[in-house]
This record gives structure tokens, sequence and C-alpha cells, in this order.
């Protein structure tokens, strides 16, 4: 139930004064418009990225409040300088381009020096240049440059199991490909072929990926099953190159689609000897994947991904006899979180793997015997997870990685770096400044470069050492004068306790720059409440995207990590578990209600949210199972009901076989309870997730007799809906959460 003293503390806020305030104007609206590039290019002395040229060398651009300086630093010295002189190559390549280059603005990329920095060669426009650092003379290096052109890849494609592809043997005696379904092998020099394998079929092929051992004498191939074929299409209504409409198609397989079965089989080349491998310890099959022969050829391993996530094994096959045994066997009554947590290294050398796992409640890593599957040690560990792993330095015995959550006192999802043994011993914090860090090690990893920040504090650049973590230079502190002069106003970090009382959810609120304490503020709640990941931005930026320019109008607008996103406990993960509609609302009602009491001019009693994808799912089940709490909603490209949307992402948190929870969790299923204000934005060429999802969802709220808006954009893909959709929104918010008509556009969006 809303609070009854906020209406009252509302109304007689209103009643003394207040009542000429004006929110949701064309005033506002033209500040809105504005806010980006009110802040844009006024923070400096924020570099970011450094450059290690040797271990101790290392350059990087610095945005000063005069122009760029391009700066040369010497770690072991402790000192840095002008990495050239910035004058006398501007004069030389106004020469050479034939225009006016100003030195602070030098149009120059991907530099390069050579070994004794007497030579600096870079590129400018479509040429490479050379130039030495002596007489500054400039050369242009034969056949220029070419930027190479990257294929968008679309997330749904696979791997082609019936090419043409030829493998070599590594002893380039032989090649491997596939004929008639089955594995042959030719001679590379007598190009005699022989067939290897003779039970391949169009119904359960042998597949182009083949692997070769490091001996040349065995090949490991994989039989395919084939699975069904899932496509969604959409109408590209208004292409450019043609006045009729196009049927577009994408490969796009769902929850509870056939998958392919992959059967590993062996060959012996000299004895041209088949053995069929067991498929016992691996048969509910969501993928097999990273085949890996040993150094010394006795055996291969390969990964098993059971369908479902609640299985994930490392498999091993013996070269002599085909037989399969088990390494390591990963297994969680909730999901094993392969797609954002699984890592492996192998110590060929000492025969052990280095293994992530939440077995303990948190992730962390493992030193695994590679021949027993026993755990020698867990290497790291405490209630904090483990983040990425930077580095394996097999020579010291030594991980360098990230983990957040080291500090009682300091928000737990900064992330630190971090080393430490093998054997779990001589743990190194390498950074402990209050602040999320990122870090550039040299190459030897003898020293880094440290730049952290916060949402509310600028980015610091240190060199530190790793022996000690001294710092040795202090190489930036950002300036955001101009930035604080232009209004603006630094978001605040506000942590609340959950649902289970204990637990600390944290999240930021945005204010306007015309925020004033006397006045009231409807909120917004901007949303993505994903489990494979946090979200709540943690480093220092000027503006938000989904945030800033809505607050500008008249909002406070917050964001929040609640319980069932990544990067705490597992226990906090699973709450997700096959309960995506959960969305951490039961956190973020508690966390938004204490940042009211806090603070008497949010409106408790006025409340939106506003997500795009997964977001967009969450925003729209605030209204079908939030309306107690959200009153407007503002979903783009939702996956409103998890059946629709593409299987990997929905099977890992909503599980496999598909079960009445995708029913229980689907918007469209319950469409009938929702209640509030909601629009719905759709760019009709997503394939992302399926727009079918958002038209289903719009189907079922027609049927039900809800009214609600929807706005469907022509030629736009996944998107939160482009200029149109954030101009749709901002007017939605204002109508419905302020009780103001917008100004017109062409007022507002001259």
């Amino acid at each position: 139930m809303k609070s009854i003293s906020m209406r009252v503390y509302v109304v007689l806020a209103l009643f003394v004064g207040n009542i000429n305030f004006a929110q949701g104007t064309l005033k506002e609206y033209q500040k809105a418009n504005a806010v980006d590039s009110l802040f844009k290019n006024k923070v400096f002395n924020s570099p970011k990225e450094f450059h290690w040229v040797n271990n101790t060398s290392f350059w990087y651009v610095n945005n000063a409040k005069n122009g760029n300086e391009f700066l040369l630093v010497d770690a072991k010295q402790e000192k840095q300088i002008p990495a050239f002189n910035q004058e006398r190559l501007a004069a030389s390549l106004s020469k050479i381009l034939d225009k006016k280059i100003v030195s602070k603005q030098l149009p120059i990329d991907n530099l390069e020096f050579d070994k004794d920095f007497s030579t600096l060669v870079f590129t400018t426009d479509s040429l490479k240049i050379s130039c030495d650092l002596k007489s500054y003379e400039l050369s242009k290096i034969k056949g220029g440059y070419k930027k190479t052109q990257r294929r968008n890849a679309y997330w749904g494609d696979r791997f082609d199991e019936q090419s043409k592809r030829e493998v070599k043997s590594p002893d380039l005696i032989n090649v491997a490909f596939i004929k008639n379904y089955n594995l042959y092998i030719k001679n590379i020099n007598t190009q005699l072929e022989t067939q290897l394998s003779y039970d391949g079929s169009k119904g359960f092929y042998y597949s182009s990926y083949l692997e070769w051992s490091p001996d040349g004498k065995k090949i490991m191939a994989y039989k395919v099953r084939p699975g069904e074929e899932h496509k969604i299409y959409f109408v590209e209504s208004s292409p450019k190159d043609q006045f009729q409409p196009k049927l577009q198609d994408r490969d796009y397989l769902k929850p509870g689609d056939q998958l392919p079965f992959k059967s590993p089989q062996l060959f012996d080349i000299t004895s041209k000897k088949h053995l069929a491998i067991a498929t016992a310890l691996f048969q509910e099959q969501y993928e097999l994947s990273n085949f890996d022969w040993k150094d010394d050829s006795s055996a291969f391993t390969f990964e098993f991904n059971q369908r479902g996530h609640q299985v994930y094994r490392v498999l091993e096959v013996n070269a002599a006899d085909g037989k399969v045994k088990v390494i390591i066997d990963e297994t969680s009554p909730t999901f094993v979180n392969y797609s954002g947590k699984k890592y492996r290294y192998n110590l060929r050398k000492a025969n052990q793997i280095i293994w992530a796992s939440e077995r303990d409640g948190w992730n962390h890593l493992y030193l695994i015997d590679a021949n027993t599957g026993k755990v020698k040690n867990q290497i790291t560990k405490g209630n904090w997870p483990l983040r990425e792993v930077i580095k394996v330095d097999e020579v010291n015995r030594q991980i360098y990685f990230t983990a957040s959550g080291l500090d009682n006192n300091q928000d737990p999802y900064l992330l630190h770096y971090c080393r430490i043994d093998f054997d779990g011993k001589n743990f190194k914090r390498l950074t402990t400044e209050d602040g999320n860090h990122k870090v550039s090690f040299s190459p030897d990893y003898q020293f880094y470069v440290d730049q952290y920040s916060s949402v509310d504090k600028a980015p610091v650049t240190l060199l530190k050492n790793v022996a000690n973590s001294k710092v040795n230079v202090k190489l930036q502190q950002a300036d955001i004068t101009d930035l604080l002069n232009a209004g603006w106003r630094a978001p605040e970090v506000f942590t609340a306790k959950g649902r289970d009382g204990k637990t600390d959810i944290w999240g930021i609120i945005v204010r306007p720059t015309t925020f004033d304490p006397n006045r009231i503020y409807p909120i917004i709640e901007y949303i993505y409440a994903g489990p494979q990941d946090s979200f709540v931005p943690k480093n220092f930026q000027p503006y938000y995207w989904s945030m800033t320019a809505l607050a500008e109008l008249g909002f406070i607008v917050v964001q929040i990590d609640g319980m069932g996103t990544s990067n705490r406990s597992k226990a906090f993960h699973d709450v997700c578990w096959k309960n995506l509609k959960d969305g951490g609302f039961p956190d973020r009602k508690l966390w938004m209600q204490a940042a009211a009491a806090k603070y008497p001019y949010m409106n408790i009693d006025k409340v939106g949210i506003h997500g795009t994808s997964a977001g967009g799912q969450n925003a729209g089940a605030a209204l079908v199972f939030n309306s107690d709490f959200y009153d407007v909603a503002v979903s783009s490209c939702g996956c409103h009901d998890n059946r629709m949307d593409k299987m990997w992402w929905n099977e890992q948190w909503m599980g496999y076989p598909i079960g009445p929870e995708y029913e229980a969790c689907s918007n469209t299923a319950n469409a009938a309870q929702m209640g509030g204000n909601l629009m719905l934005i759709l760019g009709e060429l997503d394939d992302n997730v399926d727009p079918a999802s958002t038209m289903q969802f719009a189907n079922a709220l027609i049927k039900a007799n809800k009214n609600f808006e929807l706005v469907t954009i022509p030629g736009m893909g996944h998107s939160a809906g482009g200029d149109y959709g954030e101009r749709k929104r901002r007017d939605y918010f204002v109508q419905h959460l302020m009780g103001v008509t917008p100004p017109t556009w062409d007022k507002v969006y001259k």
C-alpha cells in the first residue's frame, strides 16, 4: 500500500507554494535536449588508454584543457615527458597533407615507436607515415593504411558442420575432410584418398570440425544428428533500396527446441581403426565444446554442458581404447553459470587445471589434478566473488585477477585487482583505493597503470609498482571544474536493506540540475535485471542516456541492482532461478521506500519505470505483477514470454525442460492483471528479441480490455527506440506521472 503520509506531504507542499512550480514544460524539455551537449567534453585529464612499448615504457594521450597531449612515461625512472614535439610534427603534417594542422589536435592514430624512440609510425586518414623524431621529416609508407572491414556478426550464427574445409595434419602428410557424410584423409604428396568412416549418413553425418592429435597419428571427429531448424520472420516495411517491403528471416532457436546431438569418434591413421566412444556421460547435450588433445597425444578432453545447465563436465577420452572418464563434474541444483563465470586454464606441464566454481557459495578458483579430477587446493577463498582472471603466470605459479566485495565499507561491486599463488597463499591486493579500478599492466607485469573512479568521484590515474603496490607517479587527476560550472550534479550512491532485512541493495540516485529539495519529484526507475551481470554504473561519467535527460524534465531517476542479478553470492544470484518475473522487485520497492523516507521530495506515490530488452520484460512485469507500486512503464523490445526468446539466454535462467514457471513468469500469459499506464516500443527488425513477443503481449492486453500504447518503429532493430522512442518515452512519463500535457514537438525539437 502506498504511503498516506506521503500524499499528505505532497498536498501540503503544493498548498504552501509549490503549486506554481511547473515540471515537464518547454523549458525543461529544452534543458533535457541540451544536457548531453552541455556536459560533453568538460572532463579533462582523464586518459582512456595506455600503450606499453616495452616493459618499462608506455605512451598515452591526455585530454588536457588546452588540447590533447601525447605523453611518454618511463616507469623505471618514474617520470613522464612529452612523447614528441607536437608543434614540429604538426608543421610537418601540414606540409604533407597540404592543410593546417593544430598541434593540440593532431589527427593521428595507431602510434608505434621503434625500440630507441627515434622513429614514430602512425596513420592519418588513409596514409601510413613514418616520422624521424630528430628531424621531423615525414615519409609515406608504401601501401598506405587500410581499415579492416568487419562483418556484423549475428548472434545466432552457427558453425557450418557440413563445410568443405580441409584440415592438415601437424606433420603435413595428410589432410582430413568430409565427403559423402564420412571422414576421409588424403596424402598431400600422392593425393591418395582413404575412407576412414562408413557410418555417416544424411541424418547422422560427420562434421567438418576435425582435430588431429599433435603427432598426426589420430583424428578426433564427431558425428552430428541435426536438431530442428527454427526461424523468425519479420517484414522490413520501408527498405531504402526499393518501394515494396522485404521479408527477412533469421535462425533463432527458442527454449524447448530440439538441439543437435554430437557423438565423438576416434580414428587411428596407421591401422585405419575406428573407435566409437560411449556417450553415456554426455547424453542430454546442450553443447560439446573445447576439444583439446594432450601434448603427448595420449588423450583428448572436451567439455559437456548438459541441457538445463545444472551439470557441466570436463571429460577425457583415452586415445588407446576410447574410454571416457570425468575429470571435473560441476553440478548445481539451480544453474551452473557457464555463460558468465566458467573459467578453465590447462597447466599442461604440471598436468593441472585452474577451474572456476561457485561450489562454496562464491565464485572462486580451484586447482584440479588433471589426471584424477581431485581438488588439490582452493586458490581464492572468502565471502567475495572472483570477477575475471587477467593472467596466469605459470613460471611463478601466480594468478592475476579482479574481484569485488573485498571491503565491508565499500560498494561490493567495485572492481579491485589482486594476485595470488596457485596454492592459495600470498594473496596480494594491487588496488585498495575506494573506487572502481581499471589496470593496464606492463608486459612483464612489473608495473601497472591504475585508474580508478566512482560515479561521484572523478578519475585518478596512477603508476604503480607490482612488487609493493607503491604509487610511483601520479599521472593525472581529472579536472571537472567546467563540468561543475555547467550545473552538473553527481549521482548519489544509495544503499538500503533488501527483502531479507540483511542484504544491502545498491543503486544510484540522479537529480536534475535544477534540483530544489522543497519541490516534489515523481520517481522513474531505469531497469535492467538480466541475471547475466550487474548493471548500476560504477565509473565516473557526466551523462547517462537512460537517466540524465529524464531527470531534467523534473524527475528523480534511479537505477538499482536487486537480488537475482550477478556479481554477488550464489544465493543472491539464485533468486532469478525459474523466477525471472521476480526481477528483484521486492528489493527495489524497499530501496525506493528507504530513499523516499530519507528524502521526502521523492514522491513514492508516483513511480515510473523503463527498460529495454530484458529490461523491457522487467518494465512490463512492473505493471503486470507489481502495479501496487509502479504507476507507469515504458517497455522497449521486451522478451515478454521467455518461451518466445532465444534459447541460450532463457534456458540458462528458466531451466529445461519447459515447465509451468515459464507461463507463471510471462507478461503475456498474465496480461489480464496489468494495472497502470503502459507504453510498448518495438523495432520491426529486431533480431535479438523476436518482435512477435511484444505483439503477442499487445494482443493479450487487447483481449483483456487493457488500455496501452504501442509504438512500432519502421526499419529499427533491437533498441530503446532511437530518437523517436526517446521522445515518446519522455512525453508518456510527463503526461502520466506529472499530469502535464507535453509541449508540441515542433517547439521542442526544432
